[in-house]
């Protein structure tokens, strides 16, 4: 007989039913078992009887995850025995044979309970927390997800190729996992991090639009919103581009689709997503990849402070200062652990100022608006009633906000404040996971200092053509004036999306990477292929990559990206269920040389 599945049963009241899954629940009534079997689909109560000799039997034995077969007639409850809380509460199966396909020793996690396992222990016994109805469930929106993607896609005459994993070391900024050669000896290929020299040579092969839903492997550090080792992106190219506008335009749509028609949440900018510049980005936010869900912007109060009595303001290279609406209700202790998120972020310490009576001390009074506000704060005594009064204006306080300062090198300053702005928003629960705000962050530096060496470094994509091409490489005079045709998209503060106008003329290639003292040969030895080919009728070419764990966590409302995959490695890079990574066999190493 076939199988039928537990969520069609309620249209087969009075037929006979063939039912497998697992034991969900057993509960043995004196005369009667019931049985609650899962599959995929539901849960179905089964009945036996003990008239039935055999199936009791095999009902007696049964304990939970259990994997059965059931066949029996399919009944409708009596109306006090429905259960409304499932779908299929409202019938029964009445068993007439009853065979187990596999038993089930004690679960060492239980997927069902209302208090999880930490996610260790979860993640060693993976096969079994995807049996909880959560994982079920994103496991099947993301193929749902995927669908629409691919849908969009192809709706577009964009064409899927898929490129190959065995390919060569890259500078794409994280480190390579190397695969040692055993036909080469002392030779590696790299797992590449992203498919960037190949979509471009597709370009070069003629293919107008090309896509992929792509698996990339970088060994970066693991986090909340990274995952260790692979994760996947939708990469996609497109031919005869001279603008990045073009492929922003062509991609949008897509991923406002999938925030309001697949998942149901609302857009903060409508259609009119913003494009803001990077240097804007960071001294309005702080961030490269602001959440815009909220306000508090970064305000500067460099000027105010010129001729300050305030040694710490006037000698400091900028001032500037966030608003935080309500946020004189912090306690000491409060304020206390965001001085220490201030200080992990490279800053001294946390000037604030409090505004509004609160009852503990003399304060400052300020003038807005011809209204009287009053400061409190350790520092007021070290400013003047017109910087007070420049703080007030400037940064629109009210009556219960709160002032916090970054005063340092202008790069410290923003980063500390995005770094808080971020914290007080969670804080003061402004992050709404129903809103998804996006945004176009655009013309990104092409080279930035290294923080640790001091020397200049690509600042993002060394393949983007820098705005203005050979002419801007060759005559701007501070190299790291020079802009990159790149751009990011965000949501809600994560970067989802990395893009640019590539570089497809070989001279220019050259003279990014010299620009750094990377030799010619260097270059040849790296990009070859990419370099050789351009040489033969290059088009212009632009296009991006989508990281789809990171938008499906934001999605879905997830604070955890690992728990929008399948088979995620843990927060210290470990696949704790395969014990991966592992040592291999001698024979194996010897094989390759190593």
């Amino acid at each position: 007989m076939q199988r039928t599945l537990v969520q069609e049963a309620p249209h087969c009241i009075g037929k006979t039913l063939s039912v497998s899954g697992w034991v969900h629940a057993r509960r043995d009534h004196g005369g009667l078992i019931f049985v609650d079997v899962r599959d995929h689909s539901g849960i179905l109560q089964l009945v036996i009887n003990p008239e039935n000799t055999d199936a009791f039997a095999v009902a007696e034995e049964l304990r939970d995850e259990f994997v059965i077969k059931a066949q029996g007639e399919l009944k409708e409850r009596t109306a006090e025995l429905k259960n409304e809380k499932i779908p299929t509460g409202e019938v029964e199966l009445y068993v007439a044979t009853l065979t187990i396909l596999n038993r089930s020793q004690a679960l060492p996690i239980q997927p069902f309970a209302e208090a999880q396992a930490g996610e260790d222990l979860r993640l060693k016994y993976r096969y079994l927390d995807l049996r909880r109805p959560k994982m079920q469930e994103n496991l099947k929106k993301r193929a749902r997800y995927y669908k629409v993607i691919r849908d969009y896609m192809e709706a577009r005459d964009f064409t899927e190729v898929t490129t190959p994993i065995l390919a060569n070391s890259s500078p794409e900024g994280a480190r390579d996992f190397l695969v040692p050669s055993r036909v080469h000896e002392g030779k590696f290929y790299a797992l590449p991090q992203a498919p960037q020299q190949f979509k471009q040579l597709l370009m070069v092969g003629g293919v107008p639009r090309y896509y992929q839903i792509a698996t990339c492997f970088r060994d970066e550090d693991p986090r909340a919103d990274r995952l260790y080792g692979d994760f996947y992106q939708l990469d996609l190219e497109m031919s005869f581009v001279e603008d990045g506008e073009e492929v922003r335009s062509t991609v949008e749509p897509l991923i406002k689709t999938l925030v309001t028609d697949f998942a149901g949440l609302s857009l903060k900018f409508g259609d009119d997503v913003p494009r803001i510049p990077y240097a804007e980005a960071m001294e309005t936010y702080g961030s490269d990849k602001p959440d815009l869900r909220f306000d508090m912007k970064l305000v500067e109060l460099t000027d105010v402070f010129v001729n300050t009595e305030f040694g710490v303001f006037r000698s400091a290279e900028c001032v500037k200062a966030i608003c935080v609406k309500n946020g004189a209700s912090l306690s000491r202790s409060q304020i206390d652990s965001f001085t220490e998120t201030a200080k992990g972020e490279g800053a001294g310490g946390l000037a604030y100022v409090r505004f509004g009576s609160d009852g503990t001390a003399e304060g400052a009074v300020c003038r807005k608006y011809g209204k009287a506000i009053t400061a409190f704060s350790p520092i007021v005594k070290h400013m003047n009633q017109d910087e007070l009064n420049a703080i007030v204006e400037k940064m629109d306080v009210e009556d219960g906000d709160a002032i916090f300062f970054g005063a340092d090198k202008r790069s410290v300053v923003n980063t500390v404040l995005g770094k808080l702005r971020s914290e007080f928003a969670a804080h003061f629960n402004l992050k709404d996971p129903s809103i998804v705000a996006l945004a176009w962050i655009v013309d990104f530096p092409f080279y930035e200092l290294d923080a640790k060496t001091g020397k200049m470094d690509f600042g993002h994509n060394p393949f983007s053509m820098p705005k203005g091409g050979m002419d801007a490489l060759e005559h701007t005079e501070n190299k790291l004036d020079i802009v990159a045709d790149q751009y990011d998209m965000v949501m809600n503060g994560y970067e989802i999306c990395s893009g640019g106008v590539r570089n497809h003329n070989p001279d220019v290639l050259y003279k990014v990477f010299g620009l750094l003292d990377f030799s010619p040969e260097y270059v040849e030895e790296k990009f070859g292929a990419m370099l050789n080919a351009f040489k033969f009728g290059a088009p212009p070419h632009a296009g991006c990559a989508f990281g789809l764990d990171r938008i499906f966590m934001v999605l879905i409302g997830e604070d955890n990206i690992r728990e929008v995959v399948a088979f995620p490695k843990n927060g210290s890079g470990v696949d704790v269920m395969m014990n991966s990574p592992s040592a291999v066999d001698s024979v194996q190493l010897k094989e390759l040389g190593l």
